[in-house]
């Protein structure tokens, strides 16, 4: 077996390992086999087309400066990167993919955190039909957090999370409060083999430590506590949300599953599991500001413009708390609304939804790219795989954008740092590098 590579079959996988390598390389792919999941129609319709183009460039031959200032290919980087699979839209067009070993076109793979901005754009919709207020407490929603620390936050405190909730998100600290969150699901076990208390139970014991609304940091629990907010509001478990408000208006081709707590549950921030190409259909509905072609030569709405529009213009009260988060050295002169992370990248703005262990969508507005990556990193987190996936993504949108980058080559090169740490087939597609052994 070689380094980073899986087992060859899933016996091996528990719920205790199957996010520790080399035991995640085959259990991402196979989440649904290893925990209970609900699955998440796409519906009857017709999925939305991604055409091929008559013509491309060479995307992994395109050069870039990585990381730590040395010289690189896009292949290197996803060679280089624990890629289980990657697509690549152009305008709507599948300009690249490539699938691993255990994975293939219709097969899901588990997005972690990208779930977040799928969660979301599903409070976006409540919003918008008047079923949602983000400015009413959260309490008016879910009344059984008014003992816990969200007792006075508001809806949108949690989208842009910006409560005083204590919550320590540090995956190497097995005693913090996302591991902790871990064991009250059943994603992570103790070894005594108690059954799963519950996500819900588990929001209720969580304490404030600051006044709601004076901070920027980045939570998961913020992202379930919005969950049950649209539940509640919705009258609906979140399955049904996401599939009648995203999945089948989008135009997905595959269902996709979503993770449970074994108590019935849906795990909000991170429990989707889908196919990269349906993943990019998500990308390019964001790209298009919330809508599709409806086959008639004109477009249906499905999430509303208007709140993309909100996260893409940052304000500065939004710029000064992100400013002086951790965040900031991961993405200087970014900012997080929405469920969503921007970044000024190397041809504008970016809008990414990321998921530990390099789950990334990147959508970019100037060069018309959606970009998706899943990975199966050995630590859930390792920031020179991601400013790496970052600065091939922007050069790919650079290439295919037909872009110049602003300022010269190597704008942002010293401005991307690394001290800050966020979170969050057997047969292989035609842009494989030739003679290139992808990482197993």
């Amino acid at each position: 077996m070689s380094p980073g590579g899986g087992p060859p079959s899933g016996d091996e996988v528990t719920a205790r390992n199957w996010q520790d390598p080399p035991f995640n390389r085959w259990a991402y792919w196979h989440v649904g086999e290893i925990l209970p999941t609900y699955r998440v129609s796409r519906g009857g319709g017709p999925a939305r087309a991604l055409p091929r183009p008559t013509a491309g460039a060479d995307l992994l031959a395109i050069r870039l400066t990585r990381a730590d200032g040395s010289a690189g290919t896009v292949a290197d980087v996803l060679a280089g990167t624990f890629t289980d699979a990657y697509a690549v839209l152009q305008d709507g067009e599948l300009a690249a993919e490539w699938y691993g070993p255990q994975g293939a076109p219709d097969r899901p793979h588990a997005l972690m955190s990208v779930s977040k901005s799928v969660v979301g754009c599903v409070a976006a919709v409540l919003a918008d039909r008047g079923r949602l207020d983000p400015e009413r407490q959260i309490t008016d929603y879910v009344p059984e957090l008014a003992t816990s620390g969200y007792v006075g936050a508001t809806v949108r405190h949690v989208l842009d999370m910006r409560s005083g909730v204590r919550f320590l998100e540090e995956y190497a600290n097995p005693r913090s409060d996302v591991r902790r969150l871990d064991e009250w699901i059943g994603w992570r076990p103790d070894r005594s083999g108690s059954e799963p208390r519950g996500l819900y139970p588990f929001l209720t014991t969580l304490r404030a430590e600051a006044p709601h609304g004076a901070r920027f940091l980045y939570r998961s629990a913020e992202t379930d506590v919005l969950g049950w907010v649209c539940e509640r509001a919705a009258g609906q478990p979140m399955t049904d949300l996401i599939s009648a408000l995203i999945w089948q208006p989008m135009g997905a081709e595959h269902d996709a599953g979503l993770l449970h707590d074994g108590l019935g549950v849906a795990v909000h921030d991170g429990g989707l599991c889908a196919t990269a190409r349906d993943v990019a259909r998500f990308g390019q509905l964001l790209l298009d500001g919330g809508v599709v072609p409806d086959g008639t030569a004109g477009v249906r709405r499905v999430v509303p413009p208007r709140w993309l529009r909100q996260g893409w213009a940052v304000d500065s009260d939004v710029r000064a708390v992100f400013a002086a988060s951790p965040a900031e050295a991961v993405f200087p002169g970014g900012w997080y609304r929405n469920q969503f992370w921007f970044r000024p990248g190397g041809y504008g703005d970016v809008l990414l939804g990321l998921g530990i262990h390099g789950q990334m969508l990147h959508v970019s507005r100037r060069t018309r790219t959606v970009c998706v990556k899943f990975s199966t990193w050995p630590r859930a987190q390792e920031p020179v795989y991601l400013q790496d996936t970052l600065r091939a993504f922007d050069a790919i949108g650079g290439v295919l954008g037909d872009r110049e980058r602003p300022g010269g080559p190597e704008r942002g090169a010293s401005r991307s740092r690394l001290p800050g740490v966020v979170s969050g087939l057997s047969r292989h597609g035609d842009t494989a590098p030739p003679g290139r052994a992808w990482p197993q």
